[in-house]
C-alpha cells in the first residue's frame, strides 16, 4: 500500500505532500528532508527505487521516484508494492498533469493545488490506486472544471446565498412569534439587506 506521495523541487522545497498515515508536522518535515537527501545523493544512472528512510519505516518500506526537469515525484510504499508498477503510475500521473497544465511545472502545483489534489485523488485514494487511464482522469477533471464554472466557483457563493434569501418570496413575514411561554419579536428584514 502507498504510504506517502511527495513532490519536491531540486532544492527540496515540497510542492505536493500527501501522507496516508498521520504524522506530526515536525516529523513530516523531517521525513521530507530525509527523503530528499536520500534521493538527491543518488546518481542519475542508478535505479529509481531504494529502501525507505529511518523515519518512514526503514527497510519495511521502499521509495520509488522519478526526476523530471525540476521536480522529483516520490512514492513511499510497503514491500507489497511493485516498483515497476509505481514507476508506471508516476509516469501516468506526470503525463496527466502535463495534459491538464500544458507542461507541468512547480508553479502549477503551487497555484493550482486544488486541481492537482483532485487529479491525485482520481489516481490514488486511501492508499490504493484507483485509475491510471489518463483520458478518463482528464475527462473527470474537465467535468469538475465545468461544474465549478457553472456554479460560479467559491467566490460567487455569498452572492448566490443573498440572492436566494431575497428571492424566497414569503407572502407575509411574521413580526411576532408566540411559542406559548415565549414571545419573540422579529426585526424588519429590510434593515439587513
Amino acid at each position: 500500500m502507498i504510504q506517502a506521495i511527495l513532490v519536491f523541487n531540486n532544492h527540496g522545497k515540497p510542492r505536493l505532500v500527501c501522507f496516508y498515515q498521520r504524522f506530526p508536522e515536525e516529523i513530516q518535515q523531517q521525513i521530507i528532508r530525509e527523503i530528499f537527501h536520500l534521493v538527491l545523493k543518488r546518481d542519475d544512472n542508478i535505479c529509481n527505487f531504494l529502501g525507505g528512510g529511518s523515519l518512514i519505516g526503514g527497510s519495511d518500506y521502499k521509495l520509488i521516484y522519478r526526476h523530471y526537469a525540476t521536480l522529483y515525484f516520490v512514492f513511499c510504499g510497503d514491500s507489497s508494492e511493485s516498483e515497476l508498477g509505481i514507476l508506471d503510475l508516476i509516469q501516468d500521473l506526470v503525463e496527466t498533469l502535463d495534459k491538464c497544465f500544458e507542461n507541468v511545472c512547480g508553479l502549477d502545483l503551487i497555484f493550482h493545488m486544488d486541481k492537482v489534489r483532485y487529479i491525485l485523488q482520481e489516481v490514488v485514494m486511501g492508499r490504493m490506486v484507483l485509475e491510471i487511464n489518463m483520458n478518463e482522469i482528464v475527462a473527470q477533471t474537465e467535468g469538475q472544471n465545468r461544474l465549478e464554472k457553472s456554479e460560479g466557483g467559491l467566490s460567487a457563493a455569498p452572492a448566490r446565498a443573498v440572492s436566494t434569501v431575497k428571492n424566497i418570496g414569503l407572502l407575509e413575514i411574521p413580526r411576532i412569534i408566540n411559542t406559548g411561554d415565549l414571545n419573540i419579536k422579529v426585526p424588519n428584514p429590510s434593515q439587513f439587506v
